[in-house]
């Protein structure tokens, strides 16, 4: 019987467990506190000094200059002088023509064998329409020589020439010569 007893002592009720909380509490209240850790007040840091940096002073950069490339060459011719043959001089028909023109490379392209001297006007005299242009450096006087023959018929004739690049363009003064054949 017994036994019935203590279940009935044990036996868990809202009234029961309000009571035992209030005493659990005390009991766990009673304990010995924790122990105390003692206090240190907090360590004042110092600033200490700090090494100077090495200062960067600014210098003036120099601003590279940039150097053009070479680009493509000029071609300038420029007429100084009629070293031969006169205009209006006069010829017997089929009479040889040995004339000369002093002229000047003023571009920046050496002449070579690529360069020519075209007809550009007048009557041609006996010759091919391209001849050749004495190969000159640049900045340098040279003779333009072209060897004509008169016409058979009488008259008065002008031939007209002008340099030809390699290119195909033609460049620079023109050169030409007028003669009279009686």
């Amino acid at each position: 019987m017994m036994t019935l007893r203590l279940r009935s002592v044990f036996r868990f009720t809202p009234r029961r467990f309000l009571i035992l909380l209030p005493i659990i509490l005390f009991a766990v209240s009673c304990s010995p506190p924790p122990p105390q850790t003692p206090f240190r007040p907090p360590t004042a840091i110092l600033p200490t000094q700090i090494p100077p940096s090495p200062t960067i002073t600014p210098t003036a950069t120099l601003t590279p200059t940039l150097t053009p490339l070479p680009g493509p060459c000029t071609n300038e011719l420029t007429f100084l002088d009629d070293l031969t043959i006169e205009d209006g001089t006069t010829f017997a028909p089929g009479a040889t023509i040995d004339k000369q023109w002093l002229v000047q490379n003023e571009g920046t392209c050496d002449w070579d064998s690529t360069y020519k001297l075209k007809w550009v006007g007048g009557f041609t005299l006996g010759v091919s329409e391209e001849q050749p242009l004495f190969p000159a450096r640049a900045g340098v006087q040279v003779t333009l020589r072209i060897v004509f023959t008169a016409p058979a018929e009488p008259g008065t004739y002008q031939t007209t020439w002008q340099a030809l690049a390699p290119d195909g363009n033609l460049f620079g003064d023109t050169v030409y010569m007028e003669i009279v054949v009686q």
